[in-house]
């Protein structure tokens, strides 16, 4: 696991705030919001037509699945802007799952750290694989979607451990910060599609 090419960190905080976490609901509601908007827009109905904006569509899977096919190639600049939205939404997710107390940055890493290699597409990516990767990750979307389930417990569980305590129960931390370790992992494979090595099953 220690070689797979998706890190991630995030700094297990000593002390929180307790005001901080008790309105988190609030607090977290318009970075949140911006998160959505950048990951995928929104409809509505304008006189019976119905009108759709996209800031930006989210993660670029398509083209980069199209150009990995056709031309071999991971332009620089999409790597980029897939990364740096990742790590966006981390930072919000880990705001509202009451990991850290800084708000979340649009641009700085804070106390996130996330490592994602960029690859070279013509010696490390196969043209095919990208057609399977979605269908290969299968187990751990399953495994994830359990996870992730339990996070809302673990959450429930830290918000009153801070309120009296003003500490987040290291096993949790380490639960929740382990499911998002290998949800990022399984990004980088099937969906921002940097690495054929399949990921591995576990938080570490």
């Amino acid at each position: 696991m220690e070689d797979y090419p998706a890190k991630l960190e995030i700094d297990y905080p000593e002390k929180l705030n307790r005001w901080k976490t008790f309105f988190r609901v609030f607090l977290a509601f318009p970075v949140l919001f911006l998160f959505v908007l950048l990951a995928g827009g929104f409809d509505y109905y304008d006189y019976g037509d119905k009108v759709k904006y996209l800031s930006t569509a989210g993660l670029l899977y398509a083209a980069t699945l199209l150009m990995l096919l056709f031309r071999h190639k991971y332009p620089r600049w999409w790597f980029d802007w897939n990364f740096n939205l990742t790590k966006f939404g981390i930072r919000v997710f880990a705001y509202c799952c009451l990991l850290r107390d800084e708000y979340p940055s649009t641009d700085e890493d804070q106390a996130v750290h996330a490592e994602l290699k960029y690859p070279d597409a013509k010696q490390e990516l196969s043209r095919w694989l990208p057609l399977v990767k979605w269908f290969l990750a299968l187990p751990h979307y399953f495994l994830l979607a359990i996870l992730f389930l339990g996070i809302f417990f673990a959450v429930f569980i830290a918000w009153w451990a801070i309120l009296f305590t003003g500490r987040y129960p290291r096993p949790l931390f380490n639960y929740i910060t382990g499911t998002f370790r290998w949800a990022f992992r399984v990004d980088a494979y099937a969906f921002i599609l940097t690495t054929d090595k399949y990921p591995p099953f576990g938080f570490k």
